[in-house]
């Protein structure tokens, strides 16, 4: 059997990572399945979805270091106009923390607990807000 649940969220930064577990929680316990997978997943190339200890100094950390990879402002080929997109592409620093971070995440549900570590929180990363966001979750298994 496979449930689907989708979040929304509703950023309110350019940048920013929300702890998105209590929700993922929610639609697990929504879905009566026990045993199987938990997959979590954006569905936009400017976000991220990431798993790490939910702690702000770690939070502070994470985005400083993207911020660092990944510069507003360099020369990017991807802030002009693109003639088969119709406008400027100013996200490309979104495009590439994206692609650092991840698009998804799965885990093991186990007796209709998702299996993760103690200090294991699911973040969604925003790297082109603020938007209106959507996060679905696929939950597959018996």
């Amino acid at each position: 059997m496979t449930k689907h649940a989708s979040i929304t969220v509703l950023t309110k930064r350019y940048n920013e990572l929300i702890r998105i577990t209590d929700e993922v929680e929610e639609a697990l316990r929504g879905s009566g399945i026990k045993d199987g997978l938990v997959a979590v997943i954006t569905q936009h190339t400017t976000t991220g979805i990431a798993v790490n200890e939910s702690l702000e100094c770690l939070e502070s950390d994470l985005e400083a270091f993207l911020e660092r990879l990944v510069p507003e402002d360099l020369p990017y080929s991807h802030a002009r106009i693109l003639p088969s997109y119709g406008s400027t592409a100013g996200n490309p620093t979104g495009h590439l923390k994206s692609h650092l971070t991840g698009y998804s995440a799965l885990f093991p549900l186990v007796g209709g607990r998702m299996l993760r570590g103690s200090a294991q929180d699911i973040y969604f990363c925003e790297f082109d807000g603020p938007a209106l966001r959507t996060i679905n979750v696929v939950i597959t298994g018996d």
